[in-house]
């Protein structure tokens, strides 16, 4: 077992939280048992997602979209209430990082897509309130996007979307989890052949033909799903518990 908050100060220190200006609070947002034995993983947070931790044996939660966004109702309503109460029945600490899980050069979730991909020369680039989330680099051999598409679909689960516009096959690539689809003009400023999001925007097929950079939408939720798997990795190592992802069916 391991200590609740000597978890908690180890995540806060290891992914520089208080370095980022983000729309949530950071690190524990609900606690729970102090002792802590079984960790679950998840993107987001949800009624679904919490009664199944329980289910797990979890005494904490770890997520990249925790609770009380920035603008949210200052009020508890219904859906608030129920979800809070899932929490205090079984115990279960909610534990939130949202840029720090984007941005961490190991642990984030484009730091871990772009060790999928086999990326080389990986540098950070697409700034953010301050810090840069993405990463690019080179791929060992070109390869058409298509196919590099289908690559990383079948590593994260998804069903990517394509938009064409740069050099077919490509060679460079750059990555921004989430919903970063506007961020392709940062891609486009580094002559980067490629660029890797979650969610595309309107006028994505326009701005990939017209700023010459193909534009891969991955599913903002199957973009993310890598980052809080390789911290539950971490904790096994670093404070010997077991831990376990909560995978959803979520195509967006």
């Amino acid at each position: 077992m391991a200590r609740r908050d000597e978890i908690v100060r180890y995540l806060d220190e290891t992914l520089e939280a208080a370095q980022y200006r983000d729309h949530l609070p950071l690190g524990l947002q609900v606690p729970g048992a102090e002792q802590v034995d079984h960790v679950c993983t998840a993107v987001s947070a949800s009624l679904d997602v919490f009664e199944r931790a329980a289910e797990a044996g979890a005494q904490m939660l770890v997520v990249h979209h925790g609770l009380f966004w920035d603008g949210s109702p200052r009020r508890i309503g219904m859906l608030e209430r129920r979800r809070l109460e899932a929490l205090f029945a079984n115990d279960l600490s909610l534990v939130a990082y949202h840029l720090p899980l984007d941005g961490h050069h190991e642990l984030g979730n484009n730091a871990v897509l772009a060790t999928l991909l086999g990326l080389e020369d990986v540098a950070a680039f697409g700034d953010y309130r301050g810090r840069l989330l993405g990463r690019y680099g080179s791929l060992p051999q070109p390869e058409a996007a298509a196919a590099l598409a289908e690559r990383l679909g079948a590593a994260i689960g998804s069903r990517p979307l394509v938009f064409g516009g740069g050099t077919d096959p490509v060679r460079t690539v750059g990555i921004i989890s989430g919903a970063a689809g506007r961020e392709i003009g940062a891609a486009a400023e580094l002559g980067l052949d490629c660029f890797i999001t979650g969610e595309p925007e309107e006028d994505s097929p326009y701005l990939a033909a017209e700023l010459g950079v193909t534009l891969i939408a991955a599913g903002h939720h199957a973009t993310e799903t890598v980052g809080v798997q390789a911290v539950g990795e971490r904790l096994v190592r670093e404070f010997g518990v077991t831990t376990s992802f909560l995978a959803v069916e979520n195509p967006v």
